[in-house]
C-alpha cells in the first residue's frame, strides 16, 4: 500500500525477521538497517548509545509506539478445564504455557501481565511475585520465543497458553484449534518503531514511518489482529476488540528501565530469584 503511495514509489524493502533482542543485538553488531521494529522499548533504546538511534526516537505524540496488543490467556476449544482468569493458572490441574522471559521479549509482557494483575487487585508486592512464582513453577516447559511457544501449544502440550492477543487470532486464523480469553487485568503491549541514523535510505524509512500512522495503514494492523495506534483505524477496519476491566502499562510498573532491573537482571531480579527457587537455570 505504500509504495502505490507518490512518496512510496521506487522505494524497495530488504527485510530480516527474527526475535526482537536478537535483531537489535544483530543491528548493534553491523546488520544495515533504515527501520527497525521491535517488540520491546529497551530492544531500540539500546541502539542510542551506539548513535544507530536518536536519543529522541520516543519523543513524537506516539512515544514511538506503531501499534498494541495485550496479553491474554489461550485455552483448548471449548474450555474444558474452565479456565476465566489469573487465578486458574495456578490451580493443581492446569499447566501454562509462556516462553522463558531471559530470551523472549513476550514472555517479559506475559510475566508482568501476571505480575500486575495481583498488583490492581489491592495484593501486596510479595503476594504478587508469590502468585508469579506460582504460575511459573505450573510451566514445564520454556521455549526461546513466542511463536515456538505457540507451537508447543498447538502439539497439544498444556491447559493454558500466555500470549499477545494477535498471535492468538493469528493462530485462529490458521486453523488452530484454540480460543482465547482477554483477562479482566491485562497489560498494552506497545510495539515500537524507529528510523536509524545510521542508513543509506532515512529519509524514504521516515516517510514509511508516517505512513504507518495513517488511518489506512493503522487498519491494516486492526484487521491483522494488533490493536491500532490510531482509534479511527478501528472504524476503517470494521473490527472491534474487547475492553478488559483493567488495562495496565509499563508505565504503571515504573517504565522499563526500572523493569528490566527489577524483574530481569539475571543476579537480582525478581524472576531470576523464582528460577534459582524452582532450580531452574537463568
Amino acid at each position: 500500500m505504500f509504495r502505490a503511495t507518490e512518496v512510496g514509489q521506487g522505494i524497495e524493502f530488504e527485510e530480516s525477521y527474527g526475535g526482537s533482542g536478537d535483531q537489535s543485538r544483530a543491528v548493534e553488531a553491523g546488520l544495515p538497517a533504515d527501520l527497525v521494529a521491535l517488540s520491546l522499548w529497551p530492544d531500540v533504546d539500546r541502539l542510542v548509545e551506539p548513535g544507530i538511534v536518536a536519543d529522541d526516537w520516543d519523543a513524537d505524540e506516539h512515544a514511538g509506539i506503531v501499534s498494541n496488543s495485550v496479553v491474554v490467556i489461550a485455552v483448548r476449544p471449548g474450555n474444558p478445564k474452565n479456565i476465566q482468569g489469573w487465578a486458574d493458572l495456578v490451580r493443581d490441574d492446569v499447566t501454562v504455557v509462556t516462553p522463558n522471559p531471559f530470551t523472549s521479549g513476550g514472555a517479559q509482557w506475559n510475566v508482568l501481565a501476571a505480575y500486575q494483575s495481583q498488583i490492581v487487585q489491592g495484593k501486596s508486592e510479595e503476594d504478587a511475585a508469590e502468585f508469579l512464582k506460582e504460575v511459573l513453577a505450573n510451566t514445564p516447559v520454556m521455549d526461546r520465543s513466542a511463536r515456538e511457544a505457540l507451537a508447543t501449544f498447538s502439539q497439544g502440550q498444556g491447559d493454558a497458553l500466555l500470549a499477545y492477543e494477535n498471535e492468538a487470532l493469528f493462530a485462529q486464523r490458521a486453523g488452530e484449534p484454540i480460543e482465547y480469553i482477554v483477562p479482566d487485568q491485562t497489560i498494552l503491549i506497545e510495539n515500537p518503531i524507529a528510523v536509524t541514523q545510521t542508513g543509506d535510505a532515512t529519509e524514504s524509512a521516515q516517510a514509511f514511518v508516517d505512513f504507518l500512522y495513517s488511518p489506512e495503514a493503522q487498519a491494516i494492523f486492526a484487521s491483522k489482529g494488533y490493536r491500532p495506534e490510531i482509534d479511527e483505524a478501528l472504524d476503517a477496519a470494521g473490527v472491534g476488540f474487547p475492553q478488559p476491566a483493567s488495562l495496565f502499562t509499563a508505565a504503571d510498573l515504573g517504565g522499563w528501565p526500572e523493569i528490566r532491573l527489577r524483574f530481569f537482571d539475571p543476579e537480582d531480579g525478581i524472576v531470576a530469584q523464582i528460577f534459582r527457587d524452582l532450580n531452574r537455570e537463568v
